[in-house]
């Protein structure tokens, strides 16, 4: 009876040092689960050269040009230079690219940008965001080669968008010179998604000079 007892009581005290203990992954574990882990900012990366920039460069026609397509004719515009995802109710959103001077500028918020004439009339024709803040989803939304049922969930496909502008900003916006840009050139290739009636589109690059 002692001995069974005795067994009682090392099984129970066995029972309770399991049950506080925490399972630990080793070392190549914990490697494995990092190298799966969703990254949107490699994800991007991985492919900006060899294929976001060039299908822009590609695929983006003259502002103007496309502008004035969308505005006459939304389908034919959207066919040749435009993309949304099957899901959800974005706008449609546009590749293009810029030439021309810049007549406005907004660089103490950090949702910085120039307005642009594109036509020679020393009027704005379209707002380009130049950081380090970039609003909106239009470098990712622009593209026919990722869509949404790659990724797990909304959260994973917003962040993926977000990385974009991230992107963007990190390898080329925040070396842009905040000083005099009214005056100057531009030449941008980029995206922009269907404004509002009466607002000036929000174009987002991809590309970007400015000249003097």
């Amino acid at each position: 009876m002692l001995r069974f007892q005795v067994a009682c009581t090392v099984l129970l005290a066995s029972a309770l040092v399991l049950g506080g203990c925490k399972f630990v992954k080793t070392e190549d574990e914990q490697k494995q689960a990092a190298a799966g882990a969703f990254n949107p900012d490699k994800l991007v990366a991985d492919i900006w050269d060899t294929k976001v920039v060039p299908y822009l460069e590609e695929r983006a026609g003259p502002f103007q040009e496309v502008s004035a397509l969308a505005a006459s004719d939304l389908n034919a515009a959207a066919e040749k230079y435009g993309h949304k995802e099957k899901q959800g109710n974005a706008p449609w959103t546009f590749a293009a690219k810029i030439d021309g001077v810049i007549v406005g500028e907004e660089t103490k918020s950090r949702a910085a940008y120039v307005d642009v004439d594109v036509d020679g009339d020393s009027k704005a024709d379209v707002r380009v965001s130049i950081g380090p803040a970039i609003r909106g989803t239009a470098l990712r939304d622009s593209l026919t080669f990722v869509n949404f049922n790659e990724f797990k969930n909304q959260i994973e496909w917003a962040q993926y968008g977000k990385s974009f502008n991230t992107h963007v900003n990190g390898t080329l916006l925040e070396k842009l010179s905040r000083e005099g840009l009214t005056g100057k050139t531009i030449k941008a290739t980029g995206a922009y998604p269907l404004p509002a009636k009466g607002q000036l589109p929000q174009f987002v690059p991809a590309t970007i000079t400015v000249g003097g």
